[in-house]
């Protein structure tokens, strides 16, 4: 696996960690450790594995050179 097939994982995780962690959780009434961000943080991770997962999967697939 090169690290370009992340670059699309990064462009999704990197605004979201900002976003979430960031803005929204600190102003609302969500804030601190709880199990809503644990939820979220868990949701981010979940897709991290299903991306990799498919990239294993498709990079398995495919004819060796």
């Amino acid at each position: 696996m090169r690290l370009r097939y992340f670059l699309p994982l990064l462009a999704h995780l990197v605004p979201t960690l900002a976003i979430g962690f960031g803005s929204v959780i600190p102003g609302s009434c969500i804030d601190g450790v709880n199990a809503l961000t644990i939820g979220f943080a868990a949701s981010i991770v979940g897709t991290c594995l299903a991306y990799v997962g498919g990239l294993w999967t498709v990079l398995r697939d495919r004819p060796q050179r």
